[in-house]
């Protein structure tokens, strides 16, 4: 049985906050490891995406950092004492407002910085003392290197989604920011899939960790209904329309590889009457802020988005996610239908197969441990599917050419009453060339000067110069 919040012992700062917030039971990753934080141990987490392992982390810091919080409006007594890394700056800001949601009635103050934002503010923000920073690495170390932030006190460290860190290249950012940091410290580990990669990591940097699987790790959350469909690329925009209507889909993201798809994508489903915005890293950080609120409010129906999307954004009661690329790297599929079926509601996850797929989907089944069954979409009209015949390289008939076009090996019968237009030649261009039997002196020719010099009048003569000296005569030697 799931236990409750009241069950905790929160302090009353911390337990308003949360009964606010309207949290009442814990999910089985708090359940497990808010107890084993509040004693000061390493934790190795490993949950899906959706399951609260913000608050699993968060709670249990605050309650531990209550200690230290002071009404002092002095920068020094708000040291930095627990720092949380997160991959991208969406997950960042998201995790910073959980936070400060959770610390509103406590004396602790926080703070976020992550990159695409001016600096000016940031520092101005750290300047001022912060017991709990959310950060991400690229823009801390920026802050570092500036000496606006001072990590000499940190007691606890939580890197969150850090397999997706690791993916993105800044295994050496995190070991430059945990060389400046106490010896002595408490380190937090949470992500939804373990490579080999986070292994090492997990072993380089946490001491006797206590490992907390709510699942099998590679693991996707059973409240979420997974299609597989066959679609060619060409018509994998109408599979999209046709899920969206059989299901009485409102609201979802779309998932593809590359930031020029994600781009052309979101402009052709606005065409087609669909409320569509794009998120991707080419947009500036006020463009990615916007969008999100945006679909947060019901704005826009449809998130056109790229994998920076797809780790730990936070939007409640999304009904379904479309895969309209198959992701390259197979974890990114957990990830990205993570965005669905969240917090134990039910969601939809359709990824959409093209015949050059096999081998990606192959990939998702050896990491899921799990045959996957490609369906065929049956959509309301009766429109040919795809380019190519899937499996075949037949055209298919909507690109066949229609039979008002094609050309008769016969030559066509002249039509009834039909009298073609005559066409009127003058007989002087059909006789050959005949030179002219008059003798025609050019103008040129005749403009030459009369004095037979053959130089056209047209030409001055030069000008005779006065010699500066007089060439000087030299006698002949004698043999």
């Amino acid at each position: 049985m799931t236990s409750s919040f009241s069950n905790l012992s929160l302090a009353e700062p911390l337990a308003r906050a949360v009964a606010e917030m309207g949290y009442e039971s814990m999910t089985p990753i708090q359940e497990q490891a808010i107890p084993v934080v509040l004693t000061g141990q390493d934790v190795m987490g490993a949950a899906q995406t959706g399951t609260g392992k913000t608050a699993a982390f968060s709670l249990p810091l605050l309650q531990r950092l209550l200690k230290h919080e002071s009404s002092s409006t002095s920068p020094a007594r708000h040291p930095v004492r627990a720092l949380v890394l997160l991959p991208t700056r969406e997950l960042a800001d998201q995790v910073a407002q959980q936070i400060a949601l959770y610390a509103k009635y406590t004396k602790l103050r926080s703070a976020v910085v992550f990159g695409g934002m001016d600096m000016k503010p940031q520092t101005l923000e750290l300047k001022k003392g912060v017991e709990v920073l959310v950060a991400t690495p690229g823009r801390l170390l920026d802050h570092i290197e500036a000496k606006n932030a001072v990590l000499n006190q940190v007691e606890y460290v939580v890197l969150d989604e850090a397999d997706r860190m690791l993916d993105i290249g800044f295994l050496p950012d995190l070991q430059r920011i945990l060389s400046f940091l106490p010896k002595q410290r408490t380190t937090l580990l949470f992500s939804a899939t373990f490579s080999p990669e986070i292994k090492r990591l997990a072993g380089s940097y946490l001491q006797n960790p206590v490992t907390i699987e709510v699942a099998r790790p590679n693991e996707t959350a059973s409240t979420v209904e997974q299609r597989f469909y066959s679609a060619g690329d060409d018509d994998k925009r109408r599979a999209i329309h046709q899920v969206l209507k059989t299901r009485g889909i409102k609201q979802a993201f779309i998932f593809v590889n590359s930031k020029l798809g994600c781009g052309r994508l979101a402009r052709s489903l606005e065409r087609e009457g669909l409320k569509t915005t794009a998120l991707h890293g080419d947009k500036s950080q006020d463009e990615r802020l916007k969008a999100l609120e945006a679909f947060k409010s019901g704005e826009v129906d449809l998130l056109v988005c790229t994998d920076v999307a797809a780790r730990g954004l936070d939007i409640k009661d999304v009904p379904a996610v479309f895969n309209f690329d198959v992701p390259f790297n197979a974890e990114d599929y957990v990830h990205r239908i993570g965005r669905t079926g969240r917090a134990g509601a039910s969601g939809l996850a359709v990824t959409l197969v093209s015949g050059s797929d096999a081998r990606l989907v192959a990939d998702i089944e050896k990491l899921l441990k799990t045959k996957i069954n490609i369906e065929t979409l049956a959509y309301d009209d009766e429109r040919p599917q795809g380019r190519f015949n899937e499996g075949r390289g037949e055209r298919s008939e909507r690109f066949e050419r229609p039979e008002r076009f094609e050309r008769s090996a016969a030559p066509r019968a002249p039509q009834r009453g039909f009298r073609p237009a005559t066409v009127s030649r003058d007989p002087f261009f059909d006789k050959p060339y005949e030179a002219s039997s008059e003798t025609v002196t050019a103008q040129w020719e005749a403009e030459r000067s009369p004095a037979g010099r053959g130089v056209s009048t047209h030409i001055k003569p030069k000008r005779k110069m006065a010699a500066l000296f007089k060439p000087v005569e030299v006698p002949p030697v004698d043999a």
